[in-house]
């Protein structure tokens, strides 16, 4: 996808009827991308804030359409308008940074979300997180909705280098630079760390740049055999293939090789 295509909305980034609440949003992507810390709340905070179990599902919603929706039915006070705790819709940081991609793209900013690991929450970890890049200036400036405003890590308006890393240079950082892979992984889980997990995020990280920015939890192709350690030498071939076109970032071949069948979103994933 070339830079005027990141500038379109995808499949999960269109506005739907919600494009209502879309009033006065700012003009700068840093501005835009602080109107999604008052939209969006983790489903531990939201479980503390009282939140009952059946919205604790909201965080199951793909596109950013349907997300509206449910923000509007809980308040319809335009976007620009922080909602508490109670009438934000309960999402990850995949959600932060899906909405914040498609309102900068509803004002005709190019914009993607990537899906990687933040160095910036455990010291010595690399945790399991999605950020949004958005383009100026000629590169592509990584920008940490969540943490907007926050004493998390220094710039996140415009996240240094290594502070995140999308899936495929997690891979190089673990296949080249013989990283621990260990580090690397879910917070609050036990088992959710090591190769397996650097995988998933590498070929969730080339779905996105294809503009489908799947949930954290989906799987597909050989994902699942993944996780259960039924991989061999020939699929961290064909990762070390993602990492590299990733890092290319040309979008031919980012669109080819998303195409093959271990790596193309199934159509019952929507």
């Amino acid at each position: 996808m070339t830079n005027d295509g990141y500038r379109r909305a995808g499949k999960y980034t269109g506005l739907g009827d919600g494009a209502r609440l879309a009033v006065g949003l700012p003009t700068d992507p840093v501005g835009i991308c602080a109107v999604v810390r008052g939209l969006v709340i983790q489903p531990d905070d939201a479980a503390a804030a009282g939140i009952g179990p059946d919205r604790l599902r909201e965080k199951d919603i793909r596109p950013v359409a349907r997300l509206l929706d449910v923000l509007a039915g809980l308040d319809p006070a335009p976007l620009t308008v922080a909602r508490g705790p109670a009438t934000r819709v309960v999402g990850t940081c995949r959600h932060f940074a899906v909405l914040a991609c498609a309102l900068l793209r509803y004002q005709g900013i190019p914009a993607r979300a990537r899906c990687g690991f933040a160095t910036y929450f455990r010291a010595g970890r690399y945790l399991d997180h999605w950020i949004t890049e958005y383009r100026a200036d000629g590169r592509w400036v990584r920008v940490d909705s969540e943490v907007l405003g926050l004493d998390v890590v220094d710039r996140p308006d415009d996240l240094a280098d290594g502070a995140f890393l999308t899936g495929g240079e997690a891979w190089h950082r673990y296949r080249r630079d013989g990283a621990d892979p260990m580090l690397f992984g879910v917070a609050g889980t036990d088992h959710a760390w090591g190769a397996a997990e650097i995988r998933g995020n590498a070929i969730r990280d080339l779905a996105a740049l294809c503009d489908r920015e799947m949930l954290p939890w989906d799987e597909w192709g050989r994902m699942t055999a993944s996780y259960a350690g039924r991989t061999g030498a020939d699929y961290d071939a064909l990762l070390d293939a993602v990492a590299a076109t990733c890092a290319a970032d040309d979008p031919t071949e980012l669109a080819r090789l998303y195409a093959s069948a271990d790596l193309a979103v199934p159509d019952t994933l929507h």
